[in-house]
């Protein structure tokens, strides 16, 4: 099982730039293992007054359930912290590489990260 703290270390390392580091002064160890990553299309993101909890799963069409592949307990501050390096980041992204383009997905059910909206699979 994946600790949250290498996995958040992991996501940081990723979302933090050079000059960011330096002034903090963060150190962050990064194992051949864990620098291979884990592949997710999926998120369910849920919330208690203490904590978010953040399941990224592996979705594939013709499969009738997603499997995760980890979990991220995160205090409300560090997710709100999240959120604001990813905007920050996408905005980068968009920026060098273009508009990231969403699918039209009707709304059925949660909220979810989720890649295939109409449950069929296809080649």
């Amino acid at each position: 099982m994946i600790t949250f703290a290498a996995h958040f270390n992991k996501i940081t390392s990723k979302i933090m730039n050079e000059k960011e580091q330096k002034q903090q002064g963060l150190q962050i160890e990064l194992t051949p293992e864990k620098a291979q990553g884990e592949y997710a299309n999926f998120a369910i993101i849920t919330h208690s007054s203490s904590e978010f909890i953040v399941d990224f799963a592996r979705m594939l069409p013709g499969l009738p359930k997603a499997q995760v592949r980890s979990r991220v307990i995160l205090a409300p501050e560090h997710a709100k912290r999240l959120l604001g390096a990813l905007q920050e980041n996408i905005m980068r992204y968009e920026r060098q590489f273009g508009q990231i383009k969403m699918p039209e997905q009707q709304q059925q059910g949660p909220r979810t990260i989720a890649p295939f909206g109409s449950g069929k699979g296809e080649a």
